[in-house]
């Protein structure tokens, strides 16, 4: 199996002199495609900001990142922006979903970015695969939370990436739903062969995972 994200003596500091602040403290992590990895910790332990550096959002202090073989850490913002659309999907804890498209535009939408023809039937089987076929003409604000929740799922997959990154997505839900989301993010991980790491405060989630870390004071331990 292929290594997808590497991250190798990750660090990252914010401020200088008195005021400096180690996020994170030399952080090494490999996840493969197919794993879904669950990372837990506090607030304030360093999670945010690892999943930021972990996509691409922010540049780490030092160390090497390497998502699906490229270097990630010395690109230009342009090449490392175009990686990340190519390479990385993002579930927030909010859903993100544009209040004024319907869930089907939503989809286009990413097309047009990329300048491509959509492929209607290829929104249609990745919602069906998620039980949510039947929402392709309504509003966000006609969708339940665990809905909105699997839309921005189904959209952060449409690309094909090899690297999902789920930032709390459970932390607006209520239990059922929250299972239901957790469930089916490991689902998709094994099945569609992506490499998926969760971001989570929750202990109840990660019982669907295949490997759990914990990160407190930005040290990462598997447990």
């Amino acid at each position: 199996m292929t290594d997808i994200l590497v991250m190798t003596d990750i660090r990252k500091n914010f401020g200088k002199g008195h005021a400096k602040v180690e996020a994170l403290k030399g952080i090494d992590l490999k996840v493969k495609e197919g794993e879904f990895v669950s990372i837990i910790g506090p607030s304030g332990s360093g999670k945010s900001t690892f999943l930021t550096i972990a996509g691409g959002l922010q540049t780490p202090s030092s160390g090497m990142i390497q998502i699906n073989g490229k270097d990630f850490t010395h690109l230009s913002e342009k090449k490392r922006s175009r990686l990340r659309f190519e390479e990385i999907g993002f579930i927030l804890q909010a859903s993100n979903l544009i209040p004024f498209l319907t869930v089907e535009k939503q989809f286009t939408l990413v097309d047009k970015i990329e300048k491509k023809k959509t492929e209607a039937n290829r929104i249609d089987a990745l919602l069906n695969s998620l039980d949510i076929g039947d929402l392709i003409h309504k509003f966000p604000r006609d969708l339940s939370g665990g809905e909105r929740q699997r839309v921005a799922i189904a959209r952060a997959l449409f690309n094909e990436p090899s690297l999902i990154l789920a930032d709390e997505p459970t932390a607006s839900l209520d239990t059922e739903h929250a299972y239901e989301v957790v469930k089916l993010l490991a689902r998709e991980a094994h099945e569609k062969q992506k490499a998926t790491i969760m971001v989570t405060h929750d202990p109840r989630m990660i019982a669907w995972s295949d490997h759990v870390y914990r990160i407190e004071d930005g040290e990462l331990s598997k447990e």
